[in-house]
């Protein structure tokens, strides 16, 4: 057995470290970086250690946990976690910190990479009764994250669960490790070869008056999201703890502004404002995957409905990557613990009996020689009118609809007209279930927060009396039905996808049960758009309690109303709107489109996306209001009191600016406990008008050159202003959390104060001391120009040609030609039926009227591919 080295390289030094602890028996050879060890990789790859069989290892992680076991230490679960938070949070953080000092010879800005992890890791060592990560003995854990911080926290100022560090530095075997591996100036020649951390590469291509530390922080943003490797949150006993979920969106296609906001971005503002109030809280979401939409986009783009999942699910993640939704777990339905669950509530329903059989009369395409599930029907709502109703519901008027109810329908692929067949279905018997329902519903909303339009849409439900509701569908791609009678059937979507919640979960732990069946410790909030809401209130609640498994239902509903864009709708096919995955080419950085979106939530009424209102509110808000009064707070410390918080000798004009502040603050929380997310953003703007109003009439620029009482004054002044601003900057972390933490970072601000002014009263306290010592501070927004705006909105507003039809054109062909027919499915039948019509000598009626029907599909067809669909005119004789 023999381990190869080189000098230098810090992630030898763990191996090293291991190997002097374990002593466990082992040649070591220092080899040059270039050298090529492990025979089947294409580049040198240092350390790698060759085992007795031949084979090599050459994951310095895993060399160090073979050296352990050698020695009869196995890895538990701890240590694993562990070892997976030092790969995936600590070290590309480390990676740049290690750049910064070695090679930029930054050290001193080293602090703002490592912090947070830093942080955790001492909170972690903190809050354990152990001396060790694991346990009393030193493990494979403990020594691989000192080999990893070593090299940056042996001469740093930066403070680290000192006796568990300094313990392991005394180590004589950790002492000869570092001895080996990190002499002189071989670490920085090591590093001098590396590959640039991304963050700086990036660095030169962003804006030039963006602050390094945005750039920096975002990358330790990213790693630091997957903190839930290592920390698992399960329910506490003594906590308030709440399970949040977010309306899980439609994997066959790429979310909208109105989608993102409607769900995702204020189920993460509440998650972030609960725990900045110290719950114990677990935030899920993920991507819905089966059912009818995504097989039409299956066929739509060639691929396999698995494929189409797969692909979507990656869009959507890196979607709410960019606007920063921080889930705790971002999963997908189509998995085998989605199976499970939806078939064990299933079977329970079953058994409880409170499922019903019945024949179904369904819509049939006789053109296409199918049923048509629910969103290939399109016609006239038997309530409203409304004459684009789908085949399960009418996005107008909201009711629910049964395909075969709708006026007029239409076959969405073919327009044909469909007929009504008859198929045996089961069915959720909701009159059955209707007096626990209404029991549960009067308690959870009297003692719950409800959005008026949640509990209004319920009521409507209620009121009408439920009916059965079909719980299967005639299609392949969904979670297959249990019973034997039905195996050539799937669960409908709407009873399948929210049980995506549960198992969800149950891929994030194994112990899901502790939130999902526990209601007497856990606060259930579903967050959704108004669409969502019966679903949520009466669909799901019903199959749960009929499941009679101490399920843990919804307590908080919140549901908005509709965004739209400018004066219409989101469309992807007319190019209207804006779309996540394009929110990112326009320049505008994703807390400027969070501060929006949250800005005009649609929380009473609909509302829309204006880009000049967007513009303005940057413009005045953003830039002239609150940025204006962090920078100049800030600016004043470091001008006139060289970097250090002044003395703050408070007045009655201090004390009453501070009441105001307190009152506002007290405002914020109220309505952020009530999810009234949009009225108490405008509590965070109040108060930074309150400070510019504050430093605009004390003018502590003139008073700094008079004596010494106009002096102490604009001290006061300022050492007020910069607390005010370090207030903000926790206020704000849940609708702008990269702006919040730079912020933080430029006031070099204690982690404590996150906490401290959210927690138990909520009061604003002085979390910068006189003599605290700032960073460096810089603006933080830009103008939107008026060019740039008016640009943005041309590109966004449909105006453009899509397939060489104009944009009125394209709307009427989105409805004339739907998935199917773009990939021929229905050409092919039509001419078939044709071809067998003349062969059996119809009549000419007949023939003319089923050429006529294929005529019309070549047309649309033609019309969707942007060629000309008039036939092309005779000049003579067919040719024989």
């Amino acid at each position: 057995m023999k381990l190869f080295v080189s000098e230098g390289n810090p992630h030898c030094l763990k191996v090293l470290a291991a190997l002097e602890v374990t002593g466990v028996h082992c040649g070591v050879q220092y080899i040059s970086h270039e050298e090529k060890v492990v025979p089947f990789l294409s580049r040198p790859s240092f350390p790698a250690l060759l085992l007795p069989s031949g084979q090599h290892l050459f994951s310095s992680n895993a060399i160090c946990r073979y050296f352990f076991e050698v020695n009869g230490q196995e890895s538990n679960d701890v240590s694993n976690q562990w070892l997976e938070w030092e790969t995936i949070v600590l070290q590309p953080v480390l990676h740049q910190a290690l750049h910064m000092a070695v090679v930029q010879g930054k050290g001193s800005e080293v602090s703002r990479v490592l912090q947070s992890p830093l942080n955790f890791l001492d909170q972690s060592l903190s809050k354990g009764s152990m001396p060790h990560l694991t346990g009393e003995s030193v493990s494979v854990a403990d020594v691989i994250l000192w080999a990893a911080l070593y090299p940056v926290l042996s001469d740093s100022s930066l403070a680290l669960g000192k006796a568990w560090f300094d313990h392991l530095a005394a180590m004589h075997s950790c002492q000869s490790a570092a001895q080996k591996v990190l002499q002189g100036k071989a670490m920085k020649n090591y590093m001098q070869k590396q590959s640039v951390p991304q963050s700086f590469q990036c660095r030169d291509t962003q804006p030039s008056n963006s602050s390094p530390a945005e750039f920096i922080y975002s990358t330790e943003n990213e790693a630091m999201s997957n903190l839930t490797l290592l920390s698992i949150s399960l329910p506490e006993e003594g906590k308030r703890n709440i399970l949040l979920t977010s309306a899980l969106p439609y994997v066959n296609n790429v979310p909208h502004l109105g989608n993102i906001i409607g769900c995702v971005l204020s189920a993460d503002v509440f998650s972030r404002y609960g725990r900045l109030r110290g719950w114990n809280l677990l935030f899920v979401c993920g991507t819905d995957e089966y059912g009818t939409a995504t097989e039409n986009k299956a066929r739509e783009e060639g691929l396999t409905p698995q494929q189409i999942c797969d692909k979507y699910h990656a869009v959507h993640s890196s979607i709410y990557k960019w606007f920063q939704i921080d889930f705790d777990f971002f999963g997908r339905t189509t998995t085998e613990k989605q199976t499970e669950i939806a078939q064990d509530i299933f079977w329970r329903l079953h058994k409880n009996g409170f499922l019903v059989e019945d024949t179904v009369e369904q819509l049939r395409c006789e053109n296409c020689q199918r049923f048509l599930a629910d969103r290939f029907v399109e016609g006239t709502c038997p309530h409203c009118s409304y004459p684009e109703a789908r085949g399960d519901q009418c996005d107008k008027c909201g009711r629910l609809i049964n395909a075969v109810e709708l006026r007029e329908p239409q076959c969405k692929v073919c327009r044909q007209t469909p007929i009504i067949r008859s198929s045996k279905h089961l069915f959720l018997d909701l009159p059955k279930l209707e007096r626990q329902l209404e029991q549960w519903l009067e308690k959870s909303t009297s003692t719950g927060d409800w959005t008026a339009n949640a509990k209004q849409i319920t009521r409507s439900w209620i009121r009408d009396g439920l009916k059965p509701r079909c719980i299967t569908r005639d299609l392949q791609w969904g979670t297959p039905v249990p019973h034997p009678d039905f195996k050539e059937k799937v669960f409908y979507v709407w009873f399948d996808a929210p049980i995506g919640y549960l198992s969800i979960t149950a891929s994030y732990t194994n112990e899901w049960d502790k939130w999902w069946k526990n209601p007497q410790q856990v606060e259930l909030y579903n967050f959704m758009a108004k669409d969502n809401v019966p679903f949520h209130s009466v669909v799901f609640p019903c199959s749960l309690l009929g499941a009679q498994d101490n399920y843990t239902l919804v307590n908080h509903l919140v549901a908005t109303e509709y965004l739209n864009y400018e004066d219409t709708k989101f469309s992807k096919s007319r190019g209207v709107g804006v779309f996540g995955d394009m929110a990112k080419d326009t320049g505008i950085p994703s807390d400027v489109w969070r501060f929006y979106l949250l800005y005009v939530r649609p929380e009473g009424q609909d509302s829309a996306f204006s880009w000049a209102d967007m513009a303005l509110k940057n413009n005045s808000e953003l830039l002239n209001n609150l940025g204006n009064f962090i920078n100049r707070a800030g600016m004043f410390v470091t001008k006139f009191f060289e970097g250090c918080v002044p003395e703050m000798d408070l007045q009655r004009e201090e004390k009453k600016l501070l009441a105001v502040v307190g009152w506002e603050l007290q405002q914020y929380i109220q309505l952020m406990d009530k999810v009234r997310i949009r009225d108490a953003l405008k509590h965070i703007l109040n108060i930074s008008r309150h400070g510019n109003q504050y430093i605009q009439v004390n003018e502590p620029w003139k008073k700094i050159k008079g004596g010494e009482s106009d002096r102490r004054r604009a001290g006061t002044v300022t050492g007020v202003s910069v607390n005010i601003a370090c207030l903000l900057s926790v206020m704000l972390f849940p609708y702008m959390p990269l702006v919040s933490q730079t912020i933080r970072d430029q006031l070099n601000a204690p982690q404590s104060c996150i906490g401290t002014m959210l927690q138990g009263t909520g009061t604003f306290v002085c979390a910068l001391s006189a003599g605290h010592r700032i960073g460096t501070v810089s603006p933080l927004f830009q103008k939107l120009e008026t060019d740039q705006i008016e640009a943005l909105k041309k590109r966004f507003g449909g105006q453009q040609v899509v397939g060489g039809v104009d944009p009125e054109k394209a709307e009427q062909l989105t409805k004339a030609v739907a998935d199917l027919l773009i990939q021929h499915q229905c050409l092919p039948p039509q001419g078939e039926k044709v071809r067998a019509l003349k062969a059996q000598k119809a009549e000419k009626d007949v023939i003319a009227a089923e050429v006529s029907k294929l005529l019309e599909l070549k047309k649309h067809l033609a019309l969707a591919e942007g060629k000309n669909a008039a036939p092309a005119p005779q000049t003579g004789k067919k040719k024989k």
